[in-house]
């Protein structure tokens, strides 16, 4: 999976969105790629991309590698840097300011970035084909859930592509500006689609508006679960038991342990064990691949989890830099 897609990720005081590969400093433009619809069909889920470092003397040839595994000198080094960040963790008064109200913080997140926040996700046709195969004409009635909708990022591309006129996709968030932002888009089609505000982990197992028990063929979750206090995991993942149609299943992508986004926290960042505050108030989990079998095995069954390990590259400065996501299918 090529992705140069990255998400909001303000891990200090200052306010940091993650972009394209080729913004960030230092970086050289990446190499002109094929059509990635090019690549539908050739790739299985769970490869990750194909271009693997071999040999540490070509490792700044190129802007990114994937499949980079960690020696025990990077996670050490990762270890290291995670411990500090003990040494300054939030105050007990503004950790419990940010864990009663989270959402509102991510209300001020989609107000400011409502011009230039939507990234069509390509990769998902690739990684999740199921989404897609539920779009083909004669498919037959099929529901997906997005919690976590945000922008639209995922259901507008589903939509676009969509034959299948027995297919129902319902947006959820957390933010009543990003739900806004759904329903506002010119891509937006009631016929099909609804959008919604609605709560992951509220404790009184409400579900989406319009959403029946056990009617959702396929939810997806894509950085939303790394949201959650860990609290509130398990009220979570009633929640979507209660929506899940037998057979059906989730669609999981988030941050990995010691993923860059997680080392460079600085002071006053900490909440709790891997979860931190970002410089805009959301909050940010950095999973493994066991707690996710532990969160998830309580309910669902693994149908696989995955580690998407990509080292990026400054070539100018010489610098490495480890991205760490973890990606899973759960069946109801």
């Amino acid at each position: 999976m090529m992705v140069l897609e990255f998400f909001s990720d303000s891990s200090d005081s200052s306010k940091n969105i993650i972009c394209k590969m080729s913004d960030l400093p230092g970086l050289s433009k990446p190499e002109q790629k094929p059509d990635l619809d090019t690549r539908i069909g050739k790739d299985s889920p769970f490869t990750f991309g194909q271009r693997i470092l071999t040999s540490e003397e070509d490792v700044f040839n190129h802007n990114a590698w994937d499949h980079v595994e960690w020696g025990e000198e990077q996670i050490q080094d990762a270890q290291a840097q995670i411990s500090k960040q003990y040494n300054d963790p939030v105050r007990d008064f503004d950790k419990k300011m940010y864990n009663a109200h989270p959402e509102k913080y991510w209300d001020i997140f989609y107000r400011n970035n409502r011009e230039n926040f939507f990234k069509d996700r390509k990769w998902l046709q690739i990684e999740f084909p199921s989404l897609y195969e539920a779009t083909k004409e004669g498919a037959g009635p099929k529901t997906i859930l997005e919690v976590g909708c945000g922008a639209g990022n995922t259901m507008f591309p589903i939509l676009k592509q969509n034959e299948n006129q027995e297919l129902r996709i319902i947006g959820a968030d957390f933010s009543k500006n990003a739900v806004q932002l759904v329903r506002d888009s010119e891509h937006y089609d009631p016929a099909f689609a609804h959008a919604c505000v609605w709560d992951l982990a509220n404790a009184d197992l409400e579900l989406p508006e319009t959403v029946e028990p056990h009617s959702v063929d396929i939810l997806i979750m894509v950085f939303v679960f790394s949201a959650l206090e860990p609290a509130q995991w398990d009220h979570a993942v009633n929640n979507l038991q209660k929506l899940m149609k037998p057979g059906g299943h989730i669609l999981f992508r988030d941050y990995g342990r010691y993923d860059l986004a997680q080392v460079r926290f600085k002071k006053n960042r900490l909440l709790d064990d891997n979860f931190y505050v970002r410089g805009d108030g959301t909050r940010v989990y950095f999973f493994t691949e066991d707690e996710l079998r532990q969160i998830f095995g309580k309910v669902f069954k693994e149908r696989k989890i995955g580690t998407d390990r990509r080292l990026l590259v400054n070539r100018k400065k010489q610098l490495k830099m480890y991205r760490i996501w973890l990606q899973g299918v759960f069946d109801a």
